[in-house]
């Protein structure tokens, strides 16, 4: 006998799976013509739904994952526990999974998807590629938390984000009009879909604004930890010990940067400045004082339940909000 999924149910039933999950804990909010065509279904299919998962919540069957890809990121660990605190009051029940930030969230989601019957998802620090294809036909809301998913040809996909490329213009900029031409840029692969290569986007734009073109050479892709920038921070100085300023696309990553420069016995900012990017709370206090582009974490993380909540409850179609970023100029410019 085949054992029906929730999936097989909704597709059946010419409903979605949010539809099926309400259906299945006695939600008022389903007609009534909707909730006898799907129990009709389901008993034709002898389906009997997943008590483990529903039990997370008695009072509401929705359960939502929130996936933080890169767990070594404190920018994206404030940032999912800010979220957590915003679905304090929500009517679903929220589970959160960290993972590598060179795993793919996608499969992730996949699994959370057959192991705990998820009815939405908030994704935070993805990247939208080619593996997104993984979750195009799932009908189920879903909400990108700093990257920009307008363009994406995911149905139900959502986004609260920064405008990243601006923002990197912007950085870029500062850095120009101070006089420094030889940049180096520390960021991810520049052939990604997400946030980071708009990010590279924004660096080159701003190159171009005052007609010189960024050197390619001057591109470091790193892990957006300590350890790895350190390391990467390392060996491209002592191959390009001319550049004169660093734009790193997370705090995290710069502060590797600047504790691998200091190391090399440079000075930051006298030998080099280092900008970085997200606003972390250390940057404040770190020696010195880290210039950045602080990200509203409290706005990005109220918009991502508010719009998840929105879609889950109400049915109201995806939007993509962008929130302002603010550029903070500190002690390691010069």
């Amino acid at each position: 006998m085949k054992i029906y999924t929730i999936k097989d149910i909704a597709q059946k039933a010419g409903v979605s799976v949010t539809t099926v999950s309400r259906v299945l804990n006695h939600r008022p909010d389903v007609n009534q013509a909707t909730r006898e065509k799907v129990e009709q279904v389901m008993a034709a299919c002898h389906f009997v739904g997943n008590a483990n998962a529903r039990g997370l919540k008695q009072t509401d069957g929705d359960l939502v994952a929130i996936i933080i890809r890169g767990h070594q990121n404190p920018f994206l660990n404030a940032l999912a526990e800010t979220i957590l605190q915003y679905t304090k009051d929500c009517k679903a029940a929220f589970l959160t999974e960290y993972i590598d930030e060179k795993a793919d969230e996608f499969q992730t989601a996949l699994r959370l998807l057959h192991e705990k019957r998820v009815n939405g998802f908030i994704f935070v620090g993805s990247r939208i590629d080619e593996r997104a294809k993984a979750i195009a036909a799932l009908d189920l809301p879903m909400v990108f938390t700093t990257v920009n998913a307008e363009q994406a040809r995911l149905s139900h996909a959502a986004s609260v984000s920064i405008d990243d490329r601006a923002m990197a213009r912007e950085v870029t900029k500062a850095l120009l009009d101070r006089g420094h031409t030889k940049i180096a840029v520390f960021g991810a692969s520049r052939a990604d879909g997400d946030n980071l290569a708009q990010r590279y986007q924004g660096a080159k734009d701003a190159f171009r604004n005052v007609g010189l073109t960024f050197d390619e050479s001057r591109y470091v892709e790193t892990r957006f930890s300590l350890k790895g920038a350190y390391d990467c921070a390392k060996t491209f100085f002592a191959d390009k010990a001319d550049t004169t300023a660093v734009f790193a696309m997370s705090d995290t990553v710069a502060m590797g940067v600047i504790r691998a420069l200091q190391d090399m016995g440079k000075r930051v900012p006298e030998d080099v400045s280092v900008f970085g990017f997200d606003g972390v709370e250390m940057g404040k206090y770190f020696i010195p004082r880290l210039s950045t582009v602080e990200q509203p974490v409290d706005e990005l993380a109220q918009q991502s339940v508010l719009v998840l909540t929105d879609m889950l409850e109400h049915g109201v179609a995806p939007r993509h909000v962008v929130v302002e970023a603010t550029l903070r100029l500190r002690e390691s410019v010069k």
